[in-house]
């Protein structure tokens, strides 16, 4: 029988879809015994092979498939970082489905309203959040069934007066857990959904593919990226119901690394036992964990001596705390730009020091790209060592929000993220602050991301902000704000920090102390709280002379 050939601009390779399912098909098949270990207060309660752990996540498509989702359907995960949730991960999207991650920090209204907006049928929930979940179905009728993961249901549960099954995670798989066909489907399909943090406007919702996770997964894995291998050990101490924990649940097992999951449980005293124990190579969070982890060490004492690095992302870390974390630990800190719309990875440091300065967040990956504009969209006609606002696009980036009816992106395709950024002579990127937090005291601009940068290298500062405080002449002035670790950081002391350093009238001429910085999930401070308890009266402040 005669074979067509292709016309002669068409290749004769191989198709292969580019679905997230592939990754843990490759852990189970090449690293099969590799583990992924679930903790539970630093202890751990569970170690599963990837080969187990992908024949559990393959049942669990089929029992999902039993309670009337078809392809395409949407399902909701409030849940921390447990075997549990890794496995809901792949058996609804290598089934086809969409895994719509929920903060469990967030108000019941607004989980409602996402729900409802995304219009999931089922909420798998982690079994301590089941009186969160009653509160919720209240607000969400659509919800069919609520499967609760991580811990047994206790005898009597229900959800009260809501139409929804309850289902147990363990039961449920065994009673309806079926072999399914994975990833047979077109790669654009939609594969995750995530919404955006909401610390500066409200929630938008950011709907991956799989072509988009799978490119970012190669991404990460590049050796000046976060480079897994198949020697590491991971801890992921980022959620993964925040921008599909920063990837990581796909290069991991991608890159055939050894998966700590650490479950509710991140405060220094329970990391420190369970880092030390599973031998972690490489820590993945927020600032604030690893604040926490210093801490823990200092009071107590111990070292971790396997591991080598700790990634940072989520906010600017001060170079005091970067300085304190590595020399308290023996290790690398990496540091990294990205948002939920970039799923999330936009740029990084290199995973060894490169004697560049430490307040940059490193170069973009092959596959994003990055460029500066003025105020009015215009590029900028130099790229290098100036400051403009900084659009991206790529093959992971988003295109347009979720239920929106137009795209997000200017006319070359790049999408605005509302930062203002500086890109060094070696290509390496300095966030300076969002866009829409330039405050305009007596009409020029004041900047506070440089503000920050410079007090927060004050050895007593564990947090810093800047926000704007209404002010009678001035329209508007800096109010700095400050959580520390002792008496040494004094208003004074942190003022005269910038004297010589920034002009004059940039200079904040009140100081705010408090006791814990209000944080989001993904360690972002949340200023628009802070800016809400100012005007609320609820935050004093000390006047102090310029």
């Amino acid at each position: 029988m005669a074979v067509a050939h292709p016309a002669n601009h068409e290749g004769i390779m191989q198709s292969y879809g580019l679905t997230v399912d592939k990754f843990l098909d490759h852990a189970a098949k090449w690293f099969g015994t590799r583990e992924v270990v679930e903790a539970d207060a630093g202890r751990v309660s569970r170690r599963t092979g990837y080969a187990d752990l992908r024949a559990r996540s393959n049942r669990m498509s089929g029992a999902l498939a039993s309670l009337g989702l078809r392809f395409g359907d949407r399902i909701a995960t409030l849940a921390w970082n447990t075997q549990a949730h890794f496995e809901v991960y792949y058996a609804a999207m290598g089934a086809g489905l969409v895994c719509h991650t929920l903060n469990p920090r967030l108000t019941v209204q607004h989980l409602a309203t996402m729900i409802e907006e995304a219009e999931d049928r089922v909420l798998v929930v982690a079994a301590d959040l089941l009186p969160l979940s009653r509160a919720l179905l209240q607000l969400c009728p659509a919800i069919e069934h609520v499967v609760a993961i991580d811990a047994a249901l206790l005898p009597g549960e229900t959800l009260g007066d809501h139409r929804a099954q309850l289902w147990d995670y363990e039961r449920l798989l065994d009673q309806h857990g079926a072999a399914s066909a994975w990833g047979d489907f077109d790669e654009n399909v939609a594969a995750g959904l995530c919404y955006t943090s909401g610390t500066t406007g409200r929630p938008k919702g950011v709907l991956y593919t799989h072509r988009s996770n799978y490119l970012h997964t190669l991404r990460t894995l590049q050796a000046d990226s976060i480079a897994l291998t198949a020697q590491d050990v991971l801890l992921l101490g980022v959620p993964m119901f925040h921008a599909n924990g920063w990837g990581l649940p796909f290069a991991a097992p991608a890159a055939g690394t050894k998966l700590v999951l650490p479950g509710r449980a991140i405060d220094g005293a329970s990391l420190a036992t369970l880092m030390r124990d599973e031998g972690v190579t490489i820590a993945v969070g927020v600032q604030t964990v690893w604040l926490g982890l210093v801490d823990h060490l200092e009071r107590t004492g111990g070292e971790l001596p396997d591991l080598k690095r700790i990634l940072i992302g989520g906010s600017n870390c001060p170079d005091a705390l970067i300085n304190r974390i590595e020399q308290r630990l023996g290790v690398y800190v990496q540091t990294s730009w990205g948002m939920t719309e970039l799923s999330p990875t936009g740029t990084i440091a290199p995973p060894y020091p490169t004697g560049q300065g430490r307040g940059a967040s490193g170069r973009p990956p092959l596959g994003v790209d990055l460029k500066l504009t003025d105020a009015d969209g215009a590029a900028l006609p130099s790229q290098r060592e100036a400051m403009g606002h900084l659009k991206v696009r790529g093959a992971s980036v988003l295109d347009r929000y979720f239920r929106a009816e137009s795209d997000a992106l200017d006319e070359e395709g790049f999408f605005d993220t509302g930062d203002l950024a500086m890109i060094d002579a070696d290509g390496n990127l300095t966030i300076c602050g969002r866009a829409k937090d330039l405050i305009k005291s007596g009409g020029e601009w004041i900047n506070p991301t440089e503000i920050e940068a410079i007090v927060g290298g004050h050895p007593a500062v564990r947090h810093v902000a800047v926000i704007a405080r209404p002010d009678a002449r001035w329209g508007e002035r800096p109010l700095l704000v400050v959580e520390t670790a002792d008496a040494s950081g004094t208003p004074d002391s942190l003022i005269g920090m910038l004297r010589g350093k920034v002009a004059d009238f940039w200079i904040p001429d009140q100081v705010a102390e408090v006791e814990a910085m209000p944080l989001a999930a993904t360690g972002k401070i949340d200023k628009l709280r802070l800016s809400a308890d100012f005007a609320a009266g609820q935050i004093s402040t000390t006047h102090v002379g310029r």
